[in-house]
């Protein structure tokens, strides 16, 4: 008898590339619902709140809050202090985007379709850039231009120096702390931990630094935290005790590189 050889069926597998990695990463990241209401949250609070702020402080003449600050108040700053208030929201969205596929389990379907992993990630944060950076542009423009329309005549112009950087800074400012929040999410996998770790950072860990670290140290290690730092390129002009806008930008930058790259690290040497 003879040994007929049937022919092997032909497996036809698709490449994975990065526009296919993005592309699903971009589906994922509108097929949310939650993504939506979300981002439209961080809008109207951006936007909301630095109107307020414009009605609260007219003119900015009255000078800052606390006793004995009688520095005047820049306008552009009273008309993005939604800023403040918008990080927490788009700082929350990014852990949901990481840290949300690890609890759902979502993650193992995802990894297993992207054998290599880093892409993504780099997937991942690429959209959240994409979609987020233009938006807050926008909102940062609408909250100045409707916020020094009610300041009225002590208000601030476009063209006055330093204020299209603040608008521009201030966009990245919140796109950085979403993208933050996302890294954080790859490298520490759990929601909680992760904004948890996200809000330390950003907000407790200034005053933390105020109450324990010696009066010597202040002016040495303030500067250098990723809130200040980050938001000193967000400023018109430099404040007392800050970094320049653009050394302010690249220890943003790095906090953001640095952790990236555990989180990278992470992904590629453990299983989810």
């Amino acid at each position: 008898m003879s040994t007929v050889m049937l022919p092997e069926p032909r497996v036809h597998r698709q490449d994975v590339t990065t526009a296919g990695v993005f592309r699903s990463e971009w589906i994922k990241f509108w097929t949310l619902r939650s993504t939506i209401v979300t981002l439209a949250a961080a809008v109207i609070v951006y936007i909301g709140i630095g109107l307020l702020a414009s009605s609260v402080f007219g003119d900015g003449s009255a000078g800052g809050p606390g006793p004995g600050n009688d520095a005047p108040i820049d306008p552009t700053n009273v008309s993005l202090a939604g800023m403040t208030f918008a990080q927490l929201v788009l700082g929350t969205l990014g852990v949901l985007l990481m840290a949300g596929e690890y609890s759902t389990g979502m993650i193992r379907a995802t990894l297993a379709a992207v054998p290599a992993r880093l892409p993504v990630l780099w997937a991942k944060a690429a959209v959240f850039t994409v979609v987020v950076l233009p938006l807050m542009l926008a909102a940062s423009l609408v909250a100045f231009l409707g916020g020094q329309e009610i300041i009225g005549d002590g208000g601030a112009s476009l063209t006055d120096a330093g204020v299209l950087r603040a608008l521009i800074g201030s966009a990245l400012y919140l796109t950085g702390a979403g993208l933050l929040g996302l890294l954080l999410g790859a490298l520490l996998r759990s929601t909680p931990t992760a904004i948890t770790t996200l809000f330390g950072g950003l907000f407790l860990l200034e005053g933390i630094v105020q109450l324990l670290v010696p009066e010597s140290w202040r002016d040495t290690v303030g500067p250098y935290l990723p809130s200040t730092a980050g938001g000193a390129f967000a400023d018109v002009t430099q404040q007392a005790g800050h970094l320049s806008p653009w050394a302010g930008l690249a220890v943003f930058l790095t906090y953001l590189v640095v952790i990236g790259a555990a989180a990278a690290w992470r992904l590629k040497r453990q299983d989810a």
